[in-house]
């Protein structure tokens, strides 16, 4: 229809404009999602790398081919001294494989980086209460991670094959980060505690973040928080 005489022409209408708060939040997409791409693809290249590398190589107590030093890895110990469910199962593992002959010296590794927390000492005073020697029971007080365990295991105390005892979300890591820094690793993982259902899970997700971590430790071949002199005590546990 015509405009009536004297009017004025209709002004299109302006789109409006985003706010500001949609502004930045499509900013913010775009900053995040590169990001997020670049994470997932490292945490999905790293948890493929463990699985190659630790493939095949993963037994059961009774199939696990025999080595002459099994590395007990840390887990958490009670205020009174008391190993937690989970490292009481890695320690109630690593027995039997002294016991049936698979091994001939236990390492165990964790942390004692305060003088109140010692997991080896609890480790090694449960072994030594539930019948294993204690000149079998060889301490590394320094086993931070499970890199440096791992380090230390070889450096330290001159470890060259092994089997690595843990649960079994984290046995892959473990024998895939030892076998890259030169030891002759192989896993046994405990299952006995995955009806703790939550703790379960939580360990299980929580090796998705430990994989790239993992990955990053092996590339940069860093030092362990310590390493010191050569110490004899797996050398004098094989002897005795």
């Amino acid at each position: 229809m015509d405009s009536e005489p004297g009017s004025r022409p209709a002004t299109p209408a302006t789109p409006a404009r985003p706010s500001g708060l949609r502004r930045w939040g499509r900013r913010l997409v775009f900053l995040l999602v590169p990001g997020l791409l670049a994470a997932s693809g490292a945490v999905v290249a790293s948890v493929l790398w463990i699985r190659s590398e630790a493939e095949g190589r993963i037994y059961s107590a009774e199939s696990v081919p025999s080595a002459p030093v099994a590395l007990v890895l840390g887990a958490r110990v009670y205020d009174d001294g008391t190993p937690s469910s989970f490292l009481e199962a890695r320690l109630e593992l690593a027995k039997r494989l002294y016991d049936e002959g698979k091994v001939r010296a236990l390492l165990v590794s964790g942390d004692h980086g305060s003088w109140e927390y010692d997991e080896p000492g609890a480790m090694r005073r449960w072994l030594v209460e539930h019948g294993v020697p204690e000149s079998k029971v060889v301490m590394d007080h320094a086993g931070f991670d499970t890199y440096d365990s791992c380090v230390r295991a070889h450096q330290i105390f001159g470890v060259r094959e092994l089997i690595v005892v843990t649960q079994s979300f984290h046995v892959r890591r473990a024998v895939a980060v030892c076998r890259q820094l030169g030891l002759a690793a192989v896993g046994v993982g405990d299952d006995s505690v995955s009806r703790f259902d939550r703790a379960w899970r939580w360990g299980s997700l929580r090796e998705y973040g430990a994989a790239v971590k993992a990955v990053f430790d092996v590339l940069s071949r860093r030092d362990p928080v310590h390493l010191g002199p050569r110490e004899p005590g797996v050398d004098d546990a094989l002897r005795s």
